[in-house]
């Protein structure tokens, strides 16, 4: 979209009332291979293409889509948003756009364009983790493994004069692993990814990810179940960060604060932690699968300090809740396609490295739950309560790691188990992962070392 067609949707969108105008123009191109006991299962490949505009009244937000970029159209659909509101005398004609900035999010000098390298480029990646995790047993009954990449490119043009485009690329590796003993099944994955293109799979061992699975679902198919109840719990690194980004990292968007539905509502500068947890959001990690140089409304992202020795520092914001909450912009408006408004959305967050280590923190504790890794489960982000699935877990006893257990589950609210963590350790990872909130679907990394819990519920059979 030119900037003289712009400024006719955003003028036209000025006269009819609305406080800010903005247009955000998307073109994504999307693939994914996936191998299935052997066969390929899917082969596709897709384009699409759309405009979202959005109107702002004060703090109140109109936001349509459309695929057709014909200038009638879109000035009709500005008037059916604005439709009933008092006329705004006053005109944009004469604005001046900024010299469009164009972004990449990914480094030229190692980019492997996914449109440019094809599906035959991730066949041999996938026949290798498909053969490495059937070797380790007959008891593996199935293997799924894929590989998808996104590119997109977006336009946002507003009427502060902003004129930005934005180029961005994702690829993510997914390797599933299933096991059977007698009736039962049980299934593991892992799916890292990255910002960039097919660089990525020159990083990862095909065989290393599916023996990883393949390894930890054998282990958990002979562990017995465990018995439930209050106990300490050593949680581990890289994905169990899950529960510190559904747990709290919800309820410390805007999005949540705003509309007073989140406990930490009121209570920045106040101590909602033990000191040894500093938490962390920060979208400008180089190549992390949830970075991205600017978001979706065109601010640049930043490295936002959440809570530091314990103390609530900043929440993360989008333009509508920086300004109901009176905070200041983090570069944090996400949204899956023009097809959503955006709001303020996680992008790398984690808990930062501590000066424990796991054999110290095992050692601590008589009788309790080393949580290796972690799997899915839901949460309440208006009241911090979870319950989340134990992937891989041991029993804790005279402080060391004995046998394996099965059938876990963690339970307990964000804001509750934040001072109870009271060691946190010097080996930290993250993982990627996707978020699903009102502005849909986006990629997000979760992260953090090992922690110690002193006290959580853990269910059991």
């Amino acid at each position: 979209m030119n900037p003289e067609i712009a400024l006719k949707i955003i003028d036209h969108g000025r006269h009819l009332g609305a406080d800010f105008v903005e247009i955000f123009e998307e073109e994504s191109r999307s693939s994914t291979l996936m191998l299935k006991d052997r066969k390929i299962e899917n082969a596709s490949a897709s384009t699409e293409y759309g405009i979202g505009i959005r109107l702002i009244y004060g703090t109140e937000v109109l936001y349509a889509f459309t695929s057709n970029d014909h200038l009638d159209t879109l000035l009709k659909m500005t008037e059916t948003l604005a439709f009933g509101r008092e006329q705004n005398t006053s005109s944009l004609k004469g604005i001046h756009f900024q010299a469009k900035q164009n972004v990449l999010d990914y480094s030229l000098n190692v980019f492997k364009d996914p449109r440019i390298l094809g599906q035959n480029y991730k066949l041999d990646f996938l026949k290798i983790a498909d053969e490495k995790a059937r070797a380790l047993s007959n008891r593996i009954v199935q293997v799924s493994s894929s590989v998808s990449d996104i590119c997109s490119t977006i336009q946002i043009i507003n009427s502060e004069g902003l004129h930005i485009e934005n180029t961005r690329a994702r690829t993510r590796v997914n390797v599933s692993v299933t096991g059977a003993k007698n009736q039962e099944r049980l299934t593991s994955h892992e799916a890292p990814g990255a910002l960039g293109g097919y660089e990525l799979l020159a990083t990862l061992s095909p065989e290393n990810i599916a023996m990883e699975c393949g390894e930890r679902v054998l282990r958990m198919l002979d562990a017995g179940y465990i018995a439930g109840g209050q106990m300490p719990v050593v949680m581990g690194n890289g994905f169990g960060g899950v529960i510190f980004h559904e747990a709290c990292g919800h309820p410390l968007e805007t999005e949540s604060i705003r509309r007073q539905a989140s406990p930490f509502c009121g209570k920045l500068g106040e101590q909602i932690a033990h000191p040894c947890l500093t938490a962390i959001d920060d979208g400008t990690l180089p190549g992390v699968w949830g970075s991205l140089s600017v978001d979706d409304e065109g601010t640049p992202t930043e490295r936002t300090v959440l809570i530091e020795n314990g103390i609530l520092k900043s929440y993360m914001s989008d333009r509508i809740g920086a300004k109901e909450v009176g905070v200041p912009l983090t570069g944090s408006a996400r949204r899956e396609s023009y097809k959503y408004a955006p709001v303020s959305r996680m992008r790398n967050t984690f808990i930062a490295e501590g000066k424990d280590s796991l054999a110290e923190m095992i050692a601590s504790i008589d009788n309790g739950l080393y949580a290796a890794k972690m799997a899915g489960g839901s949460v309440n982000p208006a009241t911090g309560e979870f319950n989340f699935a134990v992937d891989e877990g041991y029993v804790i006893r005279q402080g060391k790691i004995a046998e394996p257990v099965r059938g876990a589950t963690l339970i307990g609210k964000g804001h509750e188990i934040l001072p109870r963590i009271s060691m946190v350790g010097n080996d930290f990872e993250t993982a990627a992962g996707m978020c699903g909130a009102s502005s849909g679907s986006v990629p997000v990394t979760v992260g953090q070392p090992s922690i110690k819990v002193d006290q959580i519920l853990v269910g059991g059979r």
